[in-house]
């Protein structure tokens, strides 16, 4: 029972997270952070799962924040949130995967 609600998990999260993402909806001059589509080092871990149910839940929460939405504010603040979510699922992420001995890849142009 296990292997099924793993395999399930594995193969249904990921069309939840890309499904209706309102990360392209983001109002003119906001900053939306870099959600990762692969993991780090091709590691398909917990720790992976883990951040993609995250990002899958603050975009979930997002979609919610925007319709109870009454003005500018309120869809300001619900973008905040999410954009704070999204950093924080990044930070928790990449810090468990460097506890496991990988490092995330940074490519510095200058």
């Amino acid at each position: 029972m296990k292997i099924w609600a793993g395999l399930t998990f594995a193969l249904v999260l990921p069309a939840a997270v890309s499904a209706g993402a309102p990360r392209d909806e983001a109002p003119p001059g906001f900053q939306v952070p870099e959600i990762r589509e692969v993991p780090i080092a091709a590691v398909y871990n917990p720790y992976w799962y883990n951040y993609r149910a995250d990002i899958a839940e603050a975009e979930k929460e997002l979609r919610s924040d925007l319709r109870r939405a009454r003005d500018r504010e309120d869809r300001r603040d619900a973008w905040e949130e999410w954009r704070t979510e999204i950093l924080d699922a990044d930070k928790d992420y990449v810090k468990a995967m460097r506890k496991k001995g990988y490092r995330a890849a940074r490519v510095i142009l200058g």
